[in-house]
């Protein structure tokens, strides 16, 4: 069952329009989340990133799409799927009315919600070989648009078909001066020493919610310090450890970098204490 513009349907009797403009040209933004112990986590960090990236898009919302009506209509979804499961990964998907090519006719929006079962109500530790490459056929720009979750994804179709030909379980990407900006499905973390660092979102990188969770918590509750600044091919290599965070999975480590192995130690500290938050608050 889905959430589309507030009407529940079973997923194959939901329709939009063939000139639905998130199709034709990428017209929409989405959040990802995970649902749990009853809450959704980081909500109000999602709702502020969505009301952000609408406002970049010069898109309206109505009054009503506030950040209670969205919670509500993500609890109803969940309550009428037909297994009910206690964790969830849940999509919000917005888009720009139909109607303009280039130009729209209108900036107001639709929306749907799709949700899917998860298997636990905490972050996992990632316990299996975690290989990853680096993917520079194409790269990100380091601009504002690309810090946004648009469904202009291209970049990480195409490198996701790249680590399937070649055996890896994700790959890096790359801006224009040629810095490691972030994964396939999240941010990049690596570890030097006491110092953990991350790339500023100037770079090109996702404004991650996940990344924003860490960085608090590594600032406030950890003998390590954050940095934000730029991260090169060798700084990979010469990483202690290196990890990637989204909110679905949490952290994931990385055990090799082409001929480089790497430890997991900071990441497993790091993970309990998110999964101590996410189950206190």
């Amino acid at each position: 069952m889905i959430n589309l513009n507030g009407q529940i349907v079973k997923e194959q009797d939901a329709s939009i329009t063939i000139n639905n403009r998130g199709l034709n040209y990428g017209d929409a933004v989405f959040e990802t989340m995970r649902y749990g112990n009853g809450k959704i986590y980081f909500w109000e960090d999602h709702y502020l990133r969505l009301k952000s990236s609408l406002k970049i898009l010069k898109m309206e919302s109505s009054e009503n799409f506030s950040s209670n009506f969205l919670k509500q209509e993500i609890s109803r979804t969940i309550a009428a799927q037909v297994s009910i499961n206690s964790s969830y990964r849940v999509k919000l998907l917005v888009w720009r009315k139909a109607g303009g090519k280039y130009t729209p006719f209108t900036n107001e929006v639709e929306y749907a919600i799709m949700v899917e079962a998860l298997a636990s109500l905490t972050y996992p530790s990632n316990i299996a070989a975690y290989k990853i490459g680096a993917y520079d056929e194409h790269l990100v720009s380091s601009g504002e648009l690309s810090t946004l979750k648009s469904n202009n994804r291209l970049i990480n179709v195409l490198g996701s078909v790249f680590a399937k030909e070649n055996g890896f379980d994700n790959c890096f990407l790359l801006n224009e001066k040629n810095n490691v900006v972030e994964a396939l499905n999240g941010n990049l973390f690596i570890v030097s020493g006491k110092t953990i660092i991350t790339p500023p979102i100037r770079e090109g990188c996702l404004n991650g919610i996940m990344r924003k969770q860490l960085i608090t918590i590594v600032k406030s509750d950890t003998e390590y310090s954050i940095k934000e600044t730029s991260i090169s091919v060798m700084d990979l290599h010469n990483a202690d450890e290196i990890f990637i965070t989204n909110v679905i999975q949490g952290i994931v480590p990385v055990t090799r970098y082409n001929e480089n192995a790497f430890e997991d130690k900071v990441a497993k500290i790091l993970l309990q204490k998110l999964n101590d938050l996410v189950t206190t608050n």
